[in-house]
């Protein structure tokens, strides 16, 4: 497979889920001592990876658990932000100035803090009260917050289903590199049908909008400087769907959860008036050792591995570097 370095994928794959034991320590520790409340915080691609799991927590529990950009937070605050208030923040280097500086604003209320990242002696690391470290550069970290939350919503009567779904990620690297190895081909075509397109219309819904928006922003604007839209399935009749032609080339991310009728929905709208749709659907992939209901809770890690086959194609195809910046990390602002 094209730039797939297969046995460190399955190594941070690994390392993340074998956070388990340290996760589910943690929380139950930070439950004794009384948490009302959970902030989730990132900035670009982390804090859109937020959002599945504040979408899971919104549908089991009555615990307030929202996403924040790291950003804002400090600018607009929070009025739930108290010592009885879980900050937890991600970031692959540790050292995204926004989640640092966000760090220093919350510890200011007395919230605990909780990071993930790849790096011990990262500054994100060494300022939060617990840091639990992965393999360097792991990605994705929805690992880590499925298990976070899940815990979570389990110690509180909300989520019976975490400890199959706990179980179950110990076969994710080996899920996951079969997804990408099925992928492979479908990715490879994508990019040379693709090779000259310049602009996107990515629908995704549910759990899936957060990969959406990632896709959209970090992936096709970032790292390959190409224009997008990006719609929530559900909003999609509001607006956006008004862009469409005939020669659109659109995106749609197709998970298997029960909003699955609102992007089927989309999907066969779009269908009407485009000739360029194409659609990345977790059903079409094996996912051996995983139940129905907890193939739809790793859907966004699902994508990740399929689209990041589309990401090094398209890399290949265009001969535009993913590593390749402007102004990201390259000028002060």
């Amino acid at each position: 497979m094209l730039g797939f370095k297969e046995p460190e994928f399955r190594s941070q794959t690994a390392s993340a889920v074998g956070l388990r034991p340290r996760i589910e320590e943690l929380v139950d520790r930070l439950l004794d001592e009384g948490i009302d409340n959970v902030l989730l915080v990132g900035a670009g691609g982390t804090y859109a990876q937020m959002w599945p799991y504040e979408f899971l927590a919104r549908q089991k529990s009555v615990l307030p658990v929202r996403s924040a950009i790291a950003a804002e937070l400090i600018e607009s605050g929070d009025a739930s932000l108290g010592e009885r208030t879980l900050v937890v923040v991600t970031s692959v280097t540790g050292t995204t100035d926004d989640v640092i500086r966000a760090l220093e604003y919350v510890q200011r209320f007395g919230a605990k803090t909780v990071a993930f990242t790849g790096y011990a002696t990262s500054p994100i690391a060494l300022n939060v009260d617990h840091a639990l470290i992965s393999e360097p550069k792991t990605w994705p970290f929805d690992m880590q917050l499925l298990l976070l939350v899940g815990r979570i919503l389990h110690r509180r009567g909300e989520f019976d289903g975490y400890p199959s779904l706990a179980d179950e990620l110990e076969q994710l690297p080996d899920a996951l590199v079969v997804a990408a190895e099925q992928a492979e081909p479908v990715a490879a075509a994508f990019a040379e049908a693709h090779k000259d397109t310049d602009y996107y219309f990515l629908i995704g819904g549910g759990p899936l909008w957060g990969f959406t928006y990632l896709y959209s922003m970090c992936i096709l604007e970032e790292m390959q400087w190409l224009r997008t839209t990006r719609v929530h399935s559900a909003e999609f009749f509001h607006g956006s769907l008004e862009l469409l032609e005939e020669d659109t080339a659109v995106i749609v991310f197709q998970g298997e959860d029960e909003t699955r009728p609102i992007t089927d929905r989309a999907e066969s709208f779009v269908k009407r008036i485009s000739n360029d749709v194409s659609v990345f659907d977790t059903r079409d992939y094996a996912l051996d050792g995983f139940s129905p209901e907890n193939r739809a809770l790793i859907a966004p890690i699902v994508l990740d591995t399929v689209m990041g086959r589309v990401s090094k194609h398209l890399e290949r195809v265009r001969g535009h570097s993913l590593d390749l910046r402007r102004y990201y990390r390259v000028m002060e602002y």
